[in-house]
């Protein structure tokens, strides 16, 4: 596979974040095949795309990405800021799943 010649295994590690469950990454699962995934701001689509593949041994067949701003919140008198995010919607070929419950396929 050319996931581990090109980029680093360690790097691929750590470009996934976590994985995002809600309603609407729900949704796209059932109907588009699409798995959501909060990653690194300064991951690039190929190494999503490595990364999934490595770390799950599916195949993916596109990445989108969005970076989405962090909310300004009150805490009290001060303002801040929650962290920019960015998030990865994969795309997974036909016939391929993936589940985060753990168990083995």
């Amino acid at each position: 596979m050319t996931a581990t010649t090109k980029f680093d295994e360690g790097r691929l590690a750590q470009v996934l974040v976590a994985p995002i469950i809600s309603e609407k990454a729900t949704r796209l699962g059932e109907k588009q095949n699409q798995v959501l995934f909060k990653v690194l701001r300064s991951a690039t689509k190929p190494e999503i795309k490595a990364a999934v593949e490595l770390m799950f041994k599916v195949e993916v067949a596109s990445v989108s990405t969005v970076n989405q701003k962090g909310k300004t919140k009150r805490f009290g008198r001060s303002i801040g800021r929650r962290d920019h995010v960015k998030k990865a919607f994969v795309a997974l070929k036909p016939g391929q799943e993936l589940n985060f419950s753990g168990e083995a396929a």
